[in-house]
């Protein structure tokens, strides 16, 4: 299958097959396209949690509107945004960035001049949002990930946030979640939506071509 035609495939899988675990050498490939997706200023201002504990994953799922994937699938991710940009932080990234390349230059030092004059001065609740548009620059990476792998995703925005930060104390981290998605496999002929076909608006309604 191409890759189109793996899009084609994917879908927000309903109902989870609990007795198909997903491979961890696709896990790992899934996990490896998040890490190396693209962050504004190659901050990557977000963490991932990967959870496979099952009482941890019913804890989430009870706050979660009950959505079963969250425990019918085998692993379940967290993606959680960093609840501010500090100095530390910002600092911490370009101080890595210039040692894995092992050098500095004066371009990219007056650009981390302006980061740290500009992004804390914007407050915590304005860097949050930001941070959070980055993890889900992510979150389409690891679903095109996970339909390469031909492994179900489902994307979760309905669930309550605090909750889930006390749940897994990212608070302490300085982390906020934003979204959840459960990894697993469609459970044939009991998910209703399997076999509907996908509806997305066509090219013509779609696509504008400014020449």
């Amino acid at each position: 299958m191409t890759l189109i035609e793996k899009l084609q495939w994917r879908y927000a899988a309903k109902k989870m097959d609990p007795t198909q675990a997903v491979p961890q050498d696709k896990v790992d490939r899934i996990l490896e396209a998040i890490r190396l997706t693209a962050t504004s200023s190659g901050l990557q201002p977000y963490e991932l949690f990967v959870i496979t504990n099952p009482e941890l994953r019913q804890k989430i799922k009870d706050v979660a509107n009950n959505q079963a994937q969250i425990i019918e699938g085998s692993h379940l991710l967290v993606f959680a945004a960093w609840d501010d940009y500090t100095p530390e932080r910002i600092n911490k990234m370009f101080d890595f960035t210039n040692q894995v390349r092992g050098f500095s230059n004066e371009g990219w030092e007056t650009y981390r001049s302006m980061l740290l004059n500009k992004y804390p001065a914007r407050g915590a609740e304005a860097n949050f949002q930001h941070a959070a548009k980055q993890a889900y620059i992510a979150l389409g990476t690891a679903l095109i990930a996970a339909a390469e792998e031909q492994v179900d995703a489902t994307p979760m925005e309905g669930f309550a946030p605090a909750k889930v930060d006390a749940i897994l104390n990212l608070s302490a981290l300085g982390l906020r979640s934003v979204v959840l998605v459960p990894l697993g496999y469609r459970e044939t002929g009991k998910d209703w939506l399997e076999k509907l076909p996908k509806v997305r608006r066509s090219n013509a309604q779609f696509v504008t071509e400014i020449k």
